[in-house]
């Protein structure tokens, strides 16, 4: 492709998109930017409450501060941790306002389909040598631009995984969308009203449910009338804490120790294999079940929180040949890499081109969309995806396949030990009897006594 590359579509204007453009404009490509928000950083705009858990020194693109110095741009202290508002209006803003991206981007431009100029998915004799045909919504109406190569770093931040445990939305679930927030809101700022004084249940064991339910329990500190429960589809909410201090990044590791005092102190109510299937409003109250029949259980609570991960919408590349693994929706190559059927590490290893390339030639899926359903993506992993992609477009493969990024470590992988859950309620011991029906649910911390949000079994 080293001769024909001169002009490449990326989808999202992120961090990674972003540096995507800023890498391809230095290797003397035309980067065409299309960012479905108002701005840039549309979604990160969603969490900028959240501070994140790396400095500065590893969230900033080497290409992208190279355009940002020849601007006058300051760099942040490289030690201090910043929010999601932060990185957005510190790195993100000035590096499409004030270096030449600003003539690249376009901003209200929803990609809806992306396909090869007279060919359609079947069709393969001389689809290669076809230019890309992106098709993007804005408010004039639907438009197309045409491209050598794609990068999709659209993300799945638009993409939240349901409540239900089976990857489908549970029963209910739309009907009750009014009381369910999905991904981190920010509970002490722009969405307390909501919270204050009510009774939360925060769905997931991930850095997203643990970031929540930590500002949920300082909530309660300041209006101890709130009610905060946490539902565990698995067995052991240890494997929430993380590495601690051994985790490489030390943000990371203190979230997980604050949390696991929060929970050892008894400070939420935590409720294990709970597995959600049904939501419904009973009395005033969204009804939160798990499983059904004998063992089913409950929770009633005002407000759900679904920190369950995400997940990516593929749709826009329908008409275009892609290889994903089958479970995971990420490109084959990266799947044993990430896998959390296998492991939970952050820590993999640097990957480039080579393993995000698509049977569709100059095509590319990168930054978190590229994970998949995996949750352990970091945005340096990203920055690195987009240097290795945008020396193969310009024809340096050697380059490309060049590792330049070292990754901290976690300090804890959990690895899988291929046990599956048979008891009735989703825990891993004997299933319950007909005589124990109407026993109580299993509560490993019960300090929240409320009766609104403690676990019943179905019998009442």
């Amino acid at each position: 492709m080293e001769n024909k590359v001169k002009s490449v579509a990326i989808i999202g204007a992120g961090p990674v998109g972003l540096a995507a453009a800023a890498h391809v404009l230095e290797r003397g490509l035309q980067p065409i930017v299309l960012e479905a928000g108002p701005e840039v950083g549309h979604a990160v705009a969603q969490w900028s409450h959240v501070q994140l858990f790396s400095p500065w020194s590893f969230n900033v693109d080497k290409a992208s501060e190279r355009l940002l110095a020849a601007a006058g741009w300051n760099a942040p202290e490289p030690d201090v941790y910043p929010t999601g508002g932060e990185l957005r209006d510190l790195y993100l803003k000035p590096l499409s306002a004030l270096t030449p991206l600003r003539e690249h981007l376009r901003t209200n431009s929803k990609v809806i389909s992306i396909g090869r100029v007279g060919f359609d998915k079947v069709k393969t004799k001389g689809r290669e040598g076809a230019p890309f045909e992106v098709r993007y919504q804005n408010g004039e109406g639907a438009r197309t631009l045409k491209a050598d190569a794609v990068i999709d770093t659209s993300g799945t931040w638009s993409s939240p995984n349901p409540a239900g445990s089976n990857g489908l939305p549970a029963i209910g679930e739309d009907t009750a969308s009014h009381r369910v927030r999905y991904g981190m809101p920010d509970v002490l700022g722009r969405d307390r009203a909501r919270y204050e004084g009510r009774t939360i249940a925060v769905l997931g064991a991930g850095h997203s449910a643990i970031g929540t339910l930590l500002d949920l329990s300082r909530l309660v500190q300041q209006a101890p009338a709130t009610r905060v429960v946490w539902l565990v589809r698995g067995t052991d909410p240890s494997k929430s804490f993380g590495g601690g201090a051994n985790d490489a990044l030390s943000a990371r590791g203190e979230l997980g120790a604050t949390f696991a005092r929060i929970v050892t102190e008894g400070r939420v109510q935590v409720e294990i294999g709970f597995s959600v299937s049904h939501l419904s409003e009973v009395d005033g109250k969204l009804r939160v079940g798990a499983g059904s029949g004998c063992c089913g259980r409950h929770v009633l609570v005002d407000e759900l929180v679904v920190s369950t991960g995400f997940r990516p919408d593929l749709g826009l590349l329908s008409e275009l040949r892609t290889s994903l693994d089958p479970a995971l929706e990420c490109p084959p190559a990266l799947a044993p890499l990430i896998d959390p059927n296998e492991h939970s590490c952050g820590t993999v290893r640097p990957h480039g081109a080579a393993e995000l390339s698509q049977p569709e030639r100059g095509l590319y899926i990168a930054g978190m969309k590229s994970y998949g359903r995996a949750p352990t993506f970091l945005m340096m992993t990203g920055y690195e995806q987009v240097r290795s992609i945008s020396a193969e477009l310009a024809g340096d493969h050697e380059a490309a396949r060049r590792v330049e990024l070292v990754l901290p470590e976690t300090g804890v992988c959990n690895i899988s030990r291929g046990a599956t859950s048979s008891g009735c309620c989703g825990a891993q011991e004997p299933a319950v009897t007909e005589a124990a029906c109407c026993t109580p649910a299993t509560t490993t911390t019960a300090t929240i006594a409320s009766p609104e949000a403690t676990t019943r079994a179905c019998c009442g």
